[in-house]
């Protein structure tokens, strides 16, 4: 009995290392060190940057979410926040095109999302508002708190 405890270990401990080996880069990665495309890389850092902050976990029931790339996936769609082709379109470029004084304008900080930021957004929708398959790519806010002063 020892030695099949013994042989099942030796077989066990290898196998179930290999398993977690597979599952760990796969877990709320930070994007930019774990996107393989680099253009979404680029877009997830935008969104880290302004809004995660507010449209992340901790987000209010009436405000979409975008704490991951299953979320920003549901957002993707012919009548949707963010229309394939057409940023234009999008409900979700517009509010972050609005001059600071339309409401609805987003961020609401009195300040506007970067120039390169947006130009950013506008080419990932251009070109189809793709998001990476296979695994879901949590999204961390990231710098100063858009609200904050």
């Amino acid at each position: 009995k020892a030695m099949i405890h013994q042989r099942l270990r030796r077989l066990l401990l290898p196998m179930t290392a290999m398993v977690f080996a597979c599952l760990i880069p796969s877990c709320g990665s930070r994007p930019g060190a774990a996107i393989a495309d680099p253009a979404f890389a680029k877009v997830a850092g935008v969104l880290e940057a302004n809004c995660v902050h507010c449209h992340g976990d901790n987000r209010l029931s009436h405000m979409p979410p975008i704490n991951d790339s299953a979320e920003l996936a549901r957002l993707v769609g012919s009548n949707a926040w963010i229309v394939p082709g057409k940023p234009e379109c999008s409900r979700f470029f517009q509010v972050v095109t609005f001059g600071d004084a339309i409401p609805g304008a987003m961020p609401p900080t009195g300040h506007a999302i970067a120039r390169q930021d947006v130009a950013i957004l506008r080419h990932w929708i251009t070109e189809g508002a793709r998001i990476p398959e296979g695994r879901i790519i949590s999204f961390h806010p990231r710098g100063k708190r858009p609200r904050s002063e």
